[in-house]
């Protein structure tokens, strides 16, 4: 049973980018501005966002990189999104508020990808279960992984999470996933903006604003 995307009123916005681009830090910056602008905003992350996807996340975002293989881990993904979708980002977009999202199915193409599902399987599985729905907007924050996973693993050691299941993979890994998000991004140029997320944060937050209010 698909989900009903009708009547969604809202902009769905997302953030995307490899490790240590800047997402969190970004999309709580760019919540409290439109905040100030009198603007209904719901801040939300992948996976996660809601009671039952945060436990299906301690799943997959833990442990070994090959704890899961490709096929599973795709679908607990799927089953997140929904969950979360159903419980958190459509009753928003429904009540004509601005949802802004740290991840969503450009993730799931990059790394379920880069792990041998095809984007045919991942596009179906988001048709089917989750009512197809694509973000107005996904700024995407572009980093050389080198960087990215130093900054990550900083945080990795402050917040002590032991979310690093994505950050075990080699170098190459990661700088596959940055270029299929950017190919992505080529090939569908009206819905995404691509930041320079080597940019201070300040830099970055001001250039992603404008993106964002053009499109609201």
């Amino acid at each position: 049973m698909t989900l009903s995307t009708d009547g969604l009123t809202g902009r769905f916005i997302v953030l995307e980018g490899g490790e240590g681009a800047g997402k969190t830090s970004l999309i709580a910056a760019l919540e409290a501005a439109l905040a100030a602008d009198g603007r209904m905003v719901r801040r939300t992350r992948e996976p996660g966002g809601s009671p039952s996807a945060e436990k299906i996340r301690a799943i997959v975002v833990s442990g070994s990189i090959d704890s899961l293989d490709a096929v599973t881990e795709t679908l607990l993904f799927t089953a997140a999104r929904r969950q979360h979708l159903r419980e958190t980002v459509l009753p928003a977009l429904k009540r004509g508020e601005i949802v802004l999202c740290d991840r969503y199915l450009g993730s799931t193409l990059a790394y379920q990808g880069l792990r041998g599902v095809s984007e045919e399987d991942i596009l179906d599985l988001h048709r089917r279960f989750c009512g197809g729905l694509r973000p107005h907007l996904t700024l995407l924050l572009d980093i050389p992984p080198e960087i990215g996973l130093a900054r990550s693993g900083r945080r990795l050691v402050a917040d002590g999470s032991g979310e690093d299941r994505f950050e075990q993979m080699d170098l190459d890994a990661h700088r596959r996933i940055r270029a299929a998000y950017l190919a992505d991004a080529a090939r569908d140029p009206g819905s995404y903006v691509v930041l320079d997320a080597t940019k201070t944060p300040e830099q970055l937050f001001a250039e992603a604003l404008v993106a964002l209010k053009a499109r609201l």
